[in-house]
C-alpha cells in the first residue's frame, strides 16, 4: 500500500465528508478523489461530537485497506475536543489529520507528541500519521507560515480565509468584484511561500460554490500555474474538474519533453535560445517537474 505521505505528493485533490454522516463518508471515498478528509470540526455541531469520533473509527476500521487515502480533520490542538478526537480515532489508523488553525510551530510539535503516544498505544512505532496544517486561520498562524521546515509528520500545508477574517475583525474577506481582498490573497501566498519553505505540496483552499463549474476550472488553473499542486473540494461533483486540472496536459508534456531533451542535448550550455525565448535552469526544472507530475 502507499503511504499517506506518498500519498499526499501525489495528490490532485482533497474531499471533505462530514463525520457525522454515514452515508456521506461513503459517498466520498467511492468518489474519485485522491484523499478524502473525514470532518469532525466545522462540519459537526457540538453536541455531535461524541456520536461522529464512534462513527469515524467504525467507518476507519472497515475500510483499513484504504487508509492512506483516509484522513480526518481534528478540532484545534487548544481545544479540549482535540484530545478526545485522537483517543477515539487513532485505534482506527486513519492515514493522516488535518489541523486547523494552528499558531505556529509549537502546536504541531504537540500533535506530534500525542500521536507518537497513540501510535505507539496501538502497535505502531513509527510516525506513520501524516499531518496537512490549515496554516492561515489564526494571526499567529498566519505569521508563522515560514517556521515549519523539517517538521516530523508534514506531508501539505493550506490555507483558509473564513476563520482568519473572523479573527481580523473583519466585516468580509472579498472585494466588490467577489474576488479576496488583500489581505487573504497575502495568505494565500504566506501558504504557498510556507509549503516551499517545508518542502511540501501547497494544497489549494475549497471554491465554495459546488455549482460553479466555470469558477472552478479558471480557479484550479491560475493557482496550479502559481505553484499549487492540489485543491481543496467540498462536493463529488468538484473532484473531476480539480483532477483534470492538476493533471498535466499532453501538449504541456510535450513541451516540457522539448526542454528537457533540449538541455541534455547540449549539457554545456547554461543558456538556450528556444522558441524565440531563452531558456536556463529555472525553465529545465520546472520542465522535469512537470514531467514528474505526469508520472506519478
Amino acid at each position: 500500500m502507499m503511504s499517506s505521505f506518498e500519498t499526499a505528493r501525489r495528490a490532485r485533490s482533497w474531499l471533505f465528508a462530514p463525520g457525522d454522516s454515514e452515508k456521506k463518508m461513503e459517498k466520498a471515498r467511492t468518489s474519485e478523489a485522491d484523499i478524502v478528509i473525514i470532518d469532525l470540526e466545522d462540519a459537526v455541531a457540538e453536541s455531535e461530537k461524541p456520536a461522529a469520533r464512534r462513527l469515524v473509527r467504525d467507518f476507519l476500521e472497515a475500510q483499513a485497506g484504504e487508509s492512506h487515502r483516509l484522513w480526518v480533520r481534528i478540532n484545534p490542538i487548544q481545544t479540549d475536543h482535540a484530545l478526545l478526537d485522537l483517543a477515539a480515532i487513532m485505534p482506527g489508523r486513519p492515514g493522516g489529520l488535518m489541523l486547523p488553525k494552528p499558531r505556529g510551530r509549537a502546536d504541531v510539535e504537540l500533535l506530534d507528541h500525542y500521536l507518537m503516544a497513540f501510535e505507539a498505544a496501538n502497535g505502531d512505532m513509527e510516525r506513520r500519521t501524516a499531518v496537512i496544517l490549515v496554516a492561515t486561520e489564526t494571526p499567529e498562524g498566519l505569521l508563522a507560515t515560514g517556521s515549519y521546515a523539517d517538521m516530523p509528520r508534514l506531508a501539505a500545508m493550506t490555507w483558509g480565509a473564513e476563520d482568519i477574517a473572523t479573527a481580523l475583525g473583519a466585516t468580509s474577506n472579498r472585494d466588490a468584484d467577489g474576488r479576496y481582498g488583500f489581505t487573504y490573497e497575502l495568505a494565500r501566498t504566506f501558504c504557498l511561500a510556507g509549503a516551499a519553505v517545508a518542502k511540501v505540496p501547497a494544497v489549494e483552499t475549497i471554491h465554495g460554490d459546488f455549482r460553479d463549474e466555470a469558477g472552478l476550472t479558471a480557479l484550479a488553473a491560475k493557482v496550479r500555474q502559481d505553484g499549487f499542486r492540489s485543491m481543496l473540494a467540498i462536493h463529488p461533483a468538484q473532484v473531476a474538474v480539480i483532477n483534470a486540472a492538476f493533471t498535466p496536459s499532453r501538449e504541456e508534456c510535450a513541451a516540457a519533453q522539448e526542454i528537457v531533451d533540449l538541455f541534455a542535448a547540449n549539457p554545456t550550455l547554461g543558456t538556450i535560445g528556444h522558441n524565440g525565448a531563452m531558456l536556463d535552469r529555472p525553465h529545465l526544472v520546472r520542465a522535469q517537474a512537470v514531467l514528474a507530475r505526469s508520472r506519478n
